[in-house]
């Protein structure tokens, strides 16, 4: 948090609406009013990478504001310029239209954008988030392009947030997260080494008929053979799983036939 005054009084937090945020505080900033409160620090935060853009906002303790310029990626072109730092911030999902609280009049879009590590297409997905807020229609504070100039936008009003999880986020690369085949993920059901205990509990478990894709572990002799696979019972030496999945019924799985209807979570 920078130094001085803090702009808001001990107690109070900052946490405006969608329409709020463009209505009260965009519009004013557009225009050159001022505006309620000043809690909102103009930052170019392209020029930055979003884990250090809390020190430079003026509230907030887990979600940050700040008025932004964007530029064009192409001298001639509309496409913002979405590189910062070290990565980038690629939109996600649909921009969601900001109407007035009668719903009879659009004042402007929020866009949901996620930000990369690395260069495109093999940037690394991080869990930094962006709601970027800009003016719509009669509101508009789009910069009408000057000989050489790369200004798109005067302001536009950032929210930024880290998301977090209970589990530290796999690195996701940005093809593999747009890849349309995605792979159903198992790793939490692939049997590991320390998962042998578990995998015994699930012997004593009611079994259920076997699909005619699945093999149904009904014995201790045969589920033994069957975690050797995984296990070397001399050493205790983890060995190399052979890509068997297993579920809750004792059911050992190959990967090729693993059917969404044969699968139960644990």
């Amino acid at each position: 948090m920078p130094n001085g005054s803090p702009p808001l009084p001990p107690g109070f937090r900052f946490h405006p609406t969608d329409e709020e945020l463009i209505l009260h505080y965009l519009c004013r900033r557009a225009a050159s009013e001022p505006c309620p409160a000043s809690v909102i620090a103009e930052v170019d935060i392209y020029k930055f990478n979003p884990w250090d853009l809390p020190d430079k906002a003026k509230s907030g303790d887990r979600e940050w504001y700040f008025f932004s310029p964007r530029d064009r990626k192409y001298p001639n072109g509309v496409r913002p310029n979405r590189t910062a730092a070290s990565g980038y911030w690629k939109a996600t999902g649909t921009d969601k239209p900001i109407t007035t609280g009668k719903g009879d009049e659009n004042i402007g879009v929020k866009k949901a954008l996620v930000f990369y590590t690395g260069k495109p297409p093999k940037g690394v997905k991080t869990n930094w988030i962006m709601h970027e807020y800009r003016l719509q229609g009669r509101n508009s504070n789009s910069v009408k392009r000057k000989e050489d100039s790369m200004r798109l936008d005067d302001w536009v009003l950032c929210r930024i947030y880290q998301k977090t999880s209970h589990h530290p986020p796999a690195a996701v690369h940005e093809e593999e997260a747009d890849s349309p085949n995605k792979s159903f993920c198992f790793s939490e059901l692939l049997l590991e080494e320390g998962d042998v205990s578990l995998f015994s509990r699930l012997l004593d478990t009611p079994t259920i008929a076997p699909t005619k894709r699945s093999r149904n572990i009904s014995s201790r002799e045969e589920a033994s053979s069957a975690s050797d696979t995984f296990v070397d019972s001399g050493s205790n030496r983890k060995q190399k799983p052979g890509n068997l999945y297993f579920g809750t019924f004792g059911h050992i799985y190959k990967p090729n036939s693993i059917q969404f209807d044969q699968v139960h979570t644990l």
